[in-house]
């Protein structure tokens, strides 16, 4: 019997090995699969890089480069920024474009709220068609828009001559080609995008929330602007982040309405890339670098903002 034991064991033992190779050819085999999958990602990623590489960080670079590089000594140092700062008409290109945007933005943020809160507490097919048109007005931008504005609130557009007409100086008297003008057709193209921004957040609102502050006898105010508002406050900074960034570097619709007649930033900087005479490509450069840094800083802000807005915020 002991004989047989030993015997068997010896089998078993035998048995074992193959068993064990078999397995781990099988493990190595179901590692190349992974391995290749890896390096197929890696080269379908490789397009994506170069075109990163070719379009945004090169220019991005020869832009720098530009920036530090001054006009008249060809010195490399800060001689571009420091006339940026020091001319009136750059000065006041800096200002303009913050306050148009900074205002656009926030009533913008202000209306899409109202806007993402009627299509929240509609029904589906309501929330359906108004989401079509958001759609359609997001991409009713640039030129197009300018070019609607025209016909509406120009100097002889439709709406101007009826508030002449009718009596109502808003209409009669409202000058398109200013920066009011252009504060106007920034809110209109900003409303739409952040509604579709707004419409995720607004689908994260649960139902017992509203339960609940009836339970606690919680007034409408008190329900949205101590619940719903707080939950939803990193999404509508992020937003507002998008809407500032959005006009700040807008160019198509503010070109097509004042030109250069007016003190822009893009304007400016697309004015000594393009220019008539000869093409400034420093001090272009150095408004360009002012415009990233804006952008930035916008970001970094609204970051902190939105973790120090997120902390303690969500209920469950």
């Amino acid at each position: 019997m002991a004989e047989i034991s030993q015997t068997s064991a010896t089998l078993s033992a035998d048995a074992a090995v193959p068993a064990a190779r078999v397995t781990g050819s099988a493990a190595e085999a179901s590692r190349r699969p992974q391995k290749t999958r890896r390096w197929v990602g890696y080269v379908a990623f490789l397009p994506f890089l170069l075109v990163i590489v070719g379009y945004e960080l090169l220019p991005l670079a020869q832009l720098v480069l530009d920036s530090l590089i001054g006009k008249e000594s060809g010195a490399f140092g800060l001689e571009n920024f420091v006339k940026v700062f020091t001319t009136p008409l750059y000065q006041q290109s800096i200002i303009n474009s913050v306050w148009i945007s900074l205002v656009s933005a926030v009533v913008g943020i202000v209306a899409s709220f109202l806007a993402a809160r009627f299509a929240y507490e509609s029904s589906e097919r309501v929330r359906n068609a108004f989401t079509m048109i958001l759609n359609m007005m997001s991409n009713f931008s640039g030129v197009p828009l300018a070019f609607a504005f025209m016909i509406l609130m120009g100097n002889s557009g439709v709406l101007t001559i009826l508030g002449q007409q009718w009596n109502i100086p808003f209409l009669a008297d409202f000058d398109l080609y200013t920066g009011e003008g252009l504060l106007v057709l920034y809110i209109y193209f900003q409303i739409p995008l952040a509604t579709l921004l707004l419409l995720p957040a607004f689908n994260g609102i649960k139902k017992s929330w509203r339960e609940a502050a009836i339970i606690l006898q919680a007034t409408p105010l008190d329900y949205w602007f101590r619940i719903v508002i707080p939950n939803l406050m990193p999404s509508i900074l992020g937003t507002l982040s998008v809407l500032f960034s959005n006009a700040l570097a807008a160019y198509a619709t503010a070109y097509a309405i004042v030109m250069n007649n007016y003190a822009l930033l893009p304007l400016q900087i697309t004015s000594k890339f393009k220019g008539d005479v000869q093409i400034d490509a420093a001090t272009g450069g150095a408004l360009a670098v002012v415009l990233i840094i804006l952008m930035v800083v916008c970001t970094l802000v609204n970051n902190y903002f939105t973790k120090r807005a997120s902390k303690g915020r969500e209920i469950i």
